[in-house]
C-alpha cells in the first residue's frame, strides 16, 4: 500500500447508527459524501464484508477503512496575495483575508485560499479530497484570521486529531450586537442543519453534534460587547450560531445577525486571532497570533471615541 493511504481498524463501542454517519463523525475533515464515496466503492468493510451506507452498526462490529491514494489535484495554482505567517517543510499557518473563500467547491474552482496555496506552497496533502488539499480546518468567507495547513498527509492527520481531540487552541475575537451579561461562561448547544434553511445551522436537537464554546467579554460599549471565543468543538458555523441563538449577533453578519447595523459592515466582525498546536514532527508547541484587521480595528476605534 502506498505509504500516503490510510487503513484503520476501528470497533463499534454503540449501535443504532448509520456507517456513513459514524465514519462522518469520526473523520471530521472528511467530507460525508466522500465516505459514502469509498463505502460504495468497497474501500470500507464491516466485519470483513461489504456493506451500504445505510448499514445499522451493532456494538462489537469491526470496521476497517482502506482510503487509497487520493487522485491528482485538478485544482489550479493562481498568484493570489495571501499572508503566510509561517511555513517549514511540514505545514504553513496562514492569515486569511476577508472575502476569500478557502477552498473550491463545484462551479467555483478559482479565486480561493487552496488556488493561492498551491502556488505558493507547492506541495499540499490530500487525504481531504481533490478541491480540498492541505485544508485542515476552515474559515468561512468573511471570517479572517488564522489556519494552519498541512504539507503531506501525515500532518495532517495528526493536526486533525489534536483539533478532535480539543488538543489545539482556537481563540476568535468579535464583536457583538448587545451587552453580553455574564462576563464570561460556556456555550454548550448542539449544533445542527437548520429544518428551515439548508444554508444555514442552529441550536436544535435533531440530527446535531456537540458545541462548545467558552467565551469571555473584554469589553463592554454603549451597545456592543467586544468578546473573546474559545473552540472546544468545531461545528460549522458554530460560533456565529451560539451567539445569535443568545440573542448577541455578531455586527455584520447578515446569514445569522441584523440585516443592517450603524456601520454599514457586511462580513462578520470575527477573527481568528490565536492559534496553537504540537507540531506534528518536531514535536514542539507552536503558538501564533494576529492583530486584528483594519476594517475590524478602525469600527473599534470609532467606539471607543464615543
Amino acid at each position: 500500500m502506498d505509504q500516503d493511504a490510510i487503513k484503520e481498524i476501528l470497533i463499534v463501542e454503540d449501535d443504532g447508527v448509520r456507517l456513513d454517519l459514524f465514519l462522518s463523525e469520526y473523520y471530521e475533515n472528511l467530507s460525508r459524501t466522500y465516505l459514502q464515496k469509498l463505502i460504495k466503492e468497497d474501500c470500507i468493510l464491516v466485519n470483513g464484508v461489504a456493506k451500504k451506507k445505510n448499514y445499522i452498526l451493532q456494538n462489537g462490529d469491526e470496521i476497517e477503512i482502506n482510503i487509497p491514494k487520493p487522485q491528482l489535484l485538478k485544482v489550479e495554482a493562481e498568484n493570489l496575495d495571501i499572508e503566510i505567517v509561517y511555513e517549514d517543510d511540514y505545514l504553513a499557518v496562514v492569515n486569511k483575508p476577508r472575502g476569500m473563500v478557502v477552498h473550491p467547491a463545484p462551479g467555483n474552482y478559482s479565486g480561493t485560499m487552496v488556488n493561492a496555496l498551491l502556488y505558493r506552497l507547492g506541495t499540499l496533502s490530500n487525504i481531504n479530497g481533490v478541491i480540498r488539499p492541505g485544508i485542515v480546518h476552515r474559515l468561512d468567507k468573511d471570517t479572517t484570521g488564522l489556519l494552519v495547513v498541512a504539507k503531506n498527509n501525515v500532518v495532517h492527520q495528526s493536526l486533525s486529531l489534536q483539533i478532535k481531540e480539543y488538543k489545539a487552541e482556537r481563540i476568535y475575537v468579535a464583536l457583538v450586537h448587545g451587552l453580553v451579561k455574564d462576563n464570561q461562561g460556556i456555550i454548550d448547544l448542539p449544533i445542527g442543519r437548520d429544518q428551515n434553511d439548508r444554508k444555514k445551522m442552529a441550536v436544535t436537537d435533531k440530527n446535531s453534534k456537540s458545541a462548545i464554546t467558552n467565551y469571555e467579554v473584554i469589553r463592554h460599549y454603549k451597545k456592543y460587547s467586544l468578546m473573546k471565543l474559545q473552540l472546544e468543538t468545531g461545528r460549522t458555523h458554530q460560533i456565529r450560531v451560539h451567539l445569535s441563538y443568545l440573542g448577541y449577533p455578531i455586527v455584520g453578519d447578515m446569514l445569522y445577525g441584523r440585516k443592517e447595523n450603524q456601520f454599514k459592515f457586511h462580513g462578520q466582525l470575527l477573527h481568528a486571532k490565536r492559534l496553537a498546536f504540537l507540531h506534528p514532527i518536531r514535536n514542539i508547541k507552536m503558538e501564533f497570533d494576529s492583530d486584528l484587521p483594519a476594517d475590524f480595528q478602525k469600527i473599534l476605534t470609532i467606539l471607543e471615541n464615543e
